[in-house]
């Protein structure tokens, strides 16, 4: 365990105007120290913590003045300060609520008086017009409302204003909201004002209700009344908007149900009116004329789904159902509640929607417990477990109990609980034993096979009203099977809640029933038993998850078994030690103590004291075949309940000895779990060693502590120096160049572990270890030689662990700064592409030395570029970061230049793309918003834009041509300077492979002409790397080509989009301080669409992808329109191009579409979450109209790039349920698609249906082709996608007519596969009622005819 530093509490001061400074300056009398004197030194401090102070302090004073006198002017003045300070706050500064608690004990004699001053303030608030100014005022409001009876009286004393500013508030934000359609932001800044505007109208009437009393505010003239109706009219409105956020709706709902119900007179007549409204047979004339005046909308139009949900909502929550105050009414709005809900399962398909109504279900079964505590027969008889209503119920259960959402789970656990205890409600008083509602529930869920998820928390919750024993009766061997099913972590979680369930009621049953000795042999028998069986000879994944999530919770239930456990285990670890494959006893005797420790069961000392465990057998565990019992050895020795326990010799001793035989595992998952625990022992040392040195601190006053005489703490702290001095030496030794790459990894990540919670501030002394101690030149040599690992989280680690030794790894040798600096140029136009890697990494070291600068400037080579005054005012890291980058761009623009004329030079000597990576590098860690040299910046963002356009100009029509992987042009034909552009437009794929494969040697006179060109330009204009290489001959395949050219493309759209995304405030800014424009980021975002759109080379638009990702994220955060609606734009022209089907188009139609798909998964990207998704919903039902097209004529093309589009949305997880309304017309496109006589459209039909058979299945992880796991209930499936339900079965007549068809001529039919393979999927579940809207009854001929069919293909094509 680790402890987490507390975070300071940061309160802002309370500022006030000049004429209320006056004020107080009038009263205050310095020299005796008044109230007034007080109150003026407190608004004239700059810290919220000492503000609060002394608020109290004065508040303290108020109180003891005398309470006979009339207040005073002084009392009157502070008073009205008071209410200035607390409306002028915001409502989550502390120091408001502090002022509130406090004035909440005002004596009496003042409280009328500092109501007033409040009331005065208030009513200046409620005058404010300005609709930007309106959030502040409302939350002020429901501050007063919350916990402070002065803000309440005041704004009892001005109830009609406060109405009326509601009132006016909430129509110009309608207005407003109206206005603001297309900037999302805006309006969902201005949703949450409405939210937050509505709840402080309900909270009006619900707390401060005295206004309510009596008749007299119902009269039609009353103007409290009138702002009523207009409230309520306003509220009908934001109810029925669909364009509004579900929140702001929801709550819309609510507020109409609480103020209808405040208004209506005759109370019993209220549930036929909300029963006539959600049934829609509202008749106006029974109606009183208020409410059809303000609720019109809700009487006379047709109600949608969304209105009617959340209506319900507010019925249920805002009406009374306990005692039964609302009679036969009630009961029977009741049940049309329900029977709406019902209804709306199969239309509410949205994420939301759904997440809404399986909450607005529960909620509607915890009213129907209320309502059934003093309930007519009748309503019992609707509501027990035989009654129509709770059939309905447990299907939408059984429906719901695997949905993809979470939530929804969760809501149909709590609905499946509350009917078991709504059917026991209604048969309370009945003899009728057993019950067999209850016992065919029981016999149903232990029918379903293991894998059905819902089975476990259903079963969870029927052992709760049944009883465990119940349960066992039926199968005693049901603790066994449910241990068996934890070899899949996907149902352990589920699982051990179950077990942990059964096991607790099962302890009090018998506790109830038998005697200690009696009942926890039986217990264990039950529970143990098998699990101990399990954890010696189970699967590795079985009894890892069987430890993870099981065993916790059983020794938390019963820790005296962990005795039984040791005993039984010890029996037999010295036979059954366990092999590779399994844990053995020993091994699970290692699991079983680790567990018992982290957890505080047990203590170390405790189990060598009382010979539970010797030293030899926990080496013997550290040294195991398995790899989990090392790991579970090694957490015994690190992981404890307490964070400051002592670290023993012993343990000390044995984590040398585990160190010696593992930090080389080659299982990736071992490492970061050895690395995690070390990790928690190291932090238990340096939080012990805190307690150790504040003990001897101690140790000279009379009070030590008891703890302190069992343990010597200066040698304690010594053995803790000596332990992690030598942990540091045996890392570093490890290190050794050829280590391989698992030792490094373990090493480094130890080693920055040390290094994060061994840092020592400056000057403090106590410290178990001083890791700059232990570094000296040759240990920061051996970091920097772990650069050069192919595998860069070695190089990443090696750096941060450089990073975090700042201060002891600078390179004091000047030649040996410099030999590095030209290592990392060199690196940097490696053809290998990890050492532009490596480059990277080293010049970000060497950035952050103050001596880089004097040292390379030395250079004749470097001096020239560099440039940079070493005395500018700006920190190190900006400077060197500047010099480098300036000094990079300088030889890359020379690279260009040299590429311009000669790409296959370029790419066999000098590949540009390392240059722009390092550039890219060091610009990441480099705090770009916060930079002192703002105007070379601002040049050298320009020129890194203008020159990564040059070099994708270069490169490009390499990515860009139409078979990229064979293209090499022979550039250095040079007979006209338009040779090359030439060739690469006219170049066509060759069929002989020896072309893709076989270098091409530059001959000898184009060496000639290269020299020629070369000496036309003077030799500085030549990059120092590339003199001297212009003369050797050079082997060119078309690989090394293309790598140059579309590693080139990625690392421009890596930088390009870094530079959008990491300076985002500038590109919204006007300003002349800006590093980047407008009209900058426009071209980008015109570059980025013209690569993803044409680019064929997959490498080149992916990561052209991940850097437009970047630009639209920067863009929808945008406050500037005009980029802020980019995307938009974007959109809505490449949708326009994909439909036109213009011959003149340049968009991919092979290649799955190339970037196409991924422009348009970036600009959807961008869609704001919490928005209502339009662009997502437009876009995907544009696609699906396109990918099932009106007649077999239309061109083939667009249908290509929809499918292939749509299988990239339906692939990206950033959509989540967001996507899935849009499945069935997904099959439906798949299915119809796959019948098309051209191959393209067939292909990408079946790519997409391959995506969407794993999007709704999931990921198939089996060999079992009959398993269950990748499969679902018919019931679940049809519910899921009702529009599936008459397809299939129309596609299955159309193939069956084909079959049955009198000539006698078998046929195959392109699509009967994929219909089979969904049917494939799709099982009866013992849960499936007798009947279902949505049954897979119907197929059943039409595959008996397949069966039948196939039987006599496969006899014709053996004749």
């Amino acid at each position: 365990m680790v402890l987490k530093k507390k975070k300071e509490i940061q309160v802002d001061a309370v500022i006030l105007e000049c004429k209320d400074l006056e004020t107080l300056r009038s009263f205050a009398n310095t020299e005796e120290q008044n109230l007034a004197s007080w109150l003026l030194h407190c608004v004239q401090l700059s810290d919220g913590i000492q503000q609060i102070n002394s608020i109290k302090q004065i508040v303290t004073l108020l109180k003891k003045m005398d309470g006979n006198s009339m207040p005073s002017p002084m009392i009157k003045c502070c008073l009205d300060i008071f209410g200035v300070m607390y409306f002028s706050l915001g409502a989550k500064n502390p120091l408001k609520r502090v002022l509130a608690s406090s004035l909440n004990t005002l004596p009496e004699h003042l409280m009328t008086e500092a109501v007033h001053s409040f009331a005065c303030c208030l009513k200046e608030e409620l005058k404010t017009t300005d609709l930007c100014l309106y959030r502040k005022v409302i939350d002020n409001l429901a501050s007063c409302m919350e916990n402070f009876s002065l803000g309440k009286a005041s704004i009892n004393n001005l109830f009609r204003e406060v109405l009326q500013f509601l009132q006016k508030s909430l129509l110009e934000m309608q207005e407003e909201n109206r206005k603001l359609t297309g900037d999302s932001i805006a309006q969902t800044e201005l949703m949450h004002d409405l939210l937050m505007a509505i709840k402080v109208s309900m909270m009006l009437l619900q707390k401060v209700n005295e206004n309510f009393k009596g008749s007299l505010w119902k009269k039609p003239g009353s103007l409290v009344w009138q702002h009523m109706c207009g409230l309520l009219n306003s509220f009908t409105k934001l109810l029925m908007d669909e364009s509004l956020l579900p929140t702001v709706q929801t709550t819309a709902g609510l507020s109409v149900v609480l103020f209808t119900k405040t208004m209506f007179e005759s109370i019993e007549k209220l549930p036929c009116l909300f029963s006539d409204l959600l049934l829609r047979s509202v008749k106006c004339a029974s109606v009183p004329e208020w409410f059809v005046s303000s609720c019109r909308s809700l009487c006379t139009e047709q109600l949608s789904d969304s209105v009617l949900l959340f209506l319900c909502h507010g019925v249920l929550a805002m009406l009374e159902w306990k005692n039964g105050s609302m009679g036969q009414n009630g009961e029977k709005l009741l049940l049309d509640i329900v029977l709406v809900l019902l209804s709306l399962v199969s239309q509410l398909k949205d994420s939301s929607m759904a997440v809404s109504l399986s909450r607005i279900l529960a909620i509607w079964t915890n009213s129907a417990l209320d309502v059934l505590e003093s309930s007519s027969q009748n309503l019992k008889c609707s509501l027990n477990g035989n009654s129509n209503t709770t059939v309905k119920l447990l299907e939408y259960v059984y429906t719901h109990w695997e949905h993809p959402l979470d939530a929804v789970r969760h809501q149909t656990k709590l609905i499946f609980r509350n009917i078991l205890q709504i059917h026991q409600a209604a048969l309370k008083g009945s003899v009728v034993k057993p019950d067999p509602f209850l016992s065919g529930l029981t016999e149903s869920l232990l029918s379903l096979e293991w894998h059905v998820k819902g089975k476990y928390a259903s079963l969870g919750c029927l052992v709760e009203c049944v009883g465990v024993e119940n349960i066992l009766m039926a199968d005693r061997t049901i603790p066994a099977q449910i241990l068996d099913v934890m070899c899949d972590q996907t149902l352990a979680p589920y699982a051990s809640d179950l077990l942990e369930t059964m096991f607790i009621n099962h302890k009090c049953h018998l506790i109830s029933v038998f005697q200690k000795n009696i009942w926890i042999n039986q217990w264990h028998e039950t529970w143990v038993s098998p699990l101990l069986l399990i954890l010696c000879e189970g699967n590795p994944d079985q009894t890892t998850y069987i430890i993870d999530y099981y065993l916790p919770k059983l020794l938390k239930c019963s820790p005296d078994s962990l005795a039984y456990m040791i005993k039984i285990l010890q029996a037999s670890a010295g036979a059954n030690i366990g092999s590779c494959n399994t844990r053995g006893a020993l091994g699970a005797l290692m699991a079983c103590l680790r567990t018992a420790r982290a957890h505080g069961h047990l203590q170390f000392r405790d189990m060598m004291r009382d010979g539970l465990l010797s030293p030899g057998c926990i080496k013997q565990s550290l040294v195991h075949q398995h790899d989990q019992v090392r790991i579970d050895a090694l957490g015994l020795l690190c992981e404890t309940h307490r964070s400051t326990e002592i670290v023993s010799m012993e343990e000390m001793e044995l984590i040398q000895f585990f160190l010696a035989y593992n930090l080389n595992s080659q299982s990736p998952a071992v490492r970061q779990q050895i690395c995690s625990l070390l990790k928690k022992l190291f932090c238990r040392i340096q939080e012990s060693s805190q307690v150790l040195y504040k003990l001897e601190q101690c140790k000279t006053k009379h009070d030590i502590i008891k703890e302190s005489a069992k343990w010597d703490h200066i040698s304690t702290l010594q053995q803790y120096e000596i332990f992690m001095s030598s942990i540091c030496d045996k890392l570093f030794e490890a290190l050794f160049p050829g280590s391989s790459h698992s030792t490094r990894f373990s090493a480094l990540t130890i080693l920055g572990s040390i290094a994060e919670i061994f840092s020592v501030p400056e000057g403090q002394t106590e410290a178990v270890l001083h890791l700059g101690h232990e570094i000296d030149s040759t240990r920061v040599q051996t970091l920097i030689q772990c650069f050069a690992s192919t595998f860069e989280e070695v190089k990443v680690l090696a750096f941060d662990l450089l990073m975090k030794l700042q201060g002891v790894s600078d390179l004091q040798d000047s030649e040996n700064l410099y030999l590095l600096f030209q290592a990392a140029m060199d690196l940097s136009i490696s053809t290998k592409p990890y050492d532009c890697v490596t480059a990277s990494y080293l010049l970000n070291f060497l950035i952050h030395h103050k001596r880089l600068l004097s040292v390379c400037l030395k250079s004749q080579e470097c001096a020239h570029t560099f440039q940079i005054d070493e005395d500018m005012p700006a920190s190190t890291m900006e400077k060197n970061t500047l010099a480098v980058i300036k000094y990079l761009l300088a030889n890359l623009e020379r690279e260009i230049f040299q590429a311009e004329k000669s790409l296959l030079q370029a790419a066999a000597s000098f590949p540009m793309y390392g240059r722009i990576h390092c550039i890219t590098g060091a610009l990441q860690q480099l705090p770009l918003n916060n930079l002192t040299l703002m105007t070379e910046w601002r040049q050298m963002v320009s020129k890194l834009i203008l020159t990564s356009y040059r070099l994708s100009a270069v490169v490009s029509p390499i990515v860009q041509s139409s078979s990229p992987e064979g293209l090499i042009p022979m550039d250095t034909d040079l007979e006209s300077t338009d040779r090359l552009q030439m060739i690469l437009n006219e170049i066509q794929p060759r069929d002989t492979n020896d072309y893709f494969t076989e270098a091409k040697l530059m001959k000898e006179h184009h060496k000639i002409e290269f020299e020629k060109m070369t000496d036309d330009k003077p030799a500085e204009n030549v990059c120092p790397e590339i003199r001297g290489k212009e003369v050797q001959t050079c082997d060119v395949t078309a690989q090394m080509v293309l790598v140059c050219c579309w590693r080139s493309m990625k690392e421009i759209s890596l930088l390009l989009g870094m530079l959008c995304k990491l300076l985002p405030s500038q590109t919204v800014s006007e300003s002349s301080d800006a590093l980047i424009t407008i009209e900058q980021v426009t071209d980008i975002g015109d570059y980025f669409k013209h690569h993803l759109l044409q680019s064929r080379h997959r490498g080149a638009f992916e990561l052209a992808y991940t850097g437009f990702v970047m630009l639209t994220e920067t863009l929808s955060r945008c406050t500037n329109e005009s980029l802020r609606t980019l995307p938009q734009q974007w959109l809505y022209n490449v949708l326009e191009e994909i439909k036109s089907c213009d011959p003149s188009s340049k968009l991919c139609a092979t290649r799955r579409s190339a970037g196409i798909p991924f422009y348009i998964q970036a600009l959807l990207a961008s869609e704001p979450k919490k928005s209502k998704t339009n662009l997502l919903k437009m876009t995907m039902n544009e696609l699906i109209s396109l990918a099932v097209p009106v007649n077999e004529t239309s061109n083939i093309i667009p249908q290509v790039h929809a499918l292939n589009i749509l299988r990239a949305l339906f692939r990206d997880t950033r959509f989540g349920e967001n996507i899935m309304p849009f499945i069935a017309g997904g099959i439906q496109a798949a299915i119809l698609g796959f019948t098309s006589p051209i191959w393209a459209v067939r292909n990408s039909s079946t790519l997409l249906f391959s995506t969407l058979i794993t999007r709704i299945f999931g990921v198939k992880r089996g060999k079992d082709e009959n398993s269950k796991k990748n499969r679902m209930t018919g019931r679940t499936f049809f519910s899921r996608f009702p529009a599936l339900h008459p397809f299939l079965l129309q596609q299955l007549e159309v193939v069956a007519s084909t079959v049955d068809s009198h000539t006698g001529e078998v046929k195959l039919y392109p699509s009967l596969f994929l219909l089979l393979l969904i049917l494939s999927k799709l099982y009866p579940s013992p849960m499936d009622g007798t009947y279902s809207a949505l049954s897979m009854a119907p197929f059943v001929p039409f595959i008996m005819s397949e069966r039948k069919w196939n039987w006599r293909l496969g006899r014709n094509l053996n004749n």
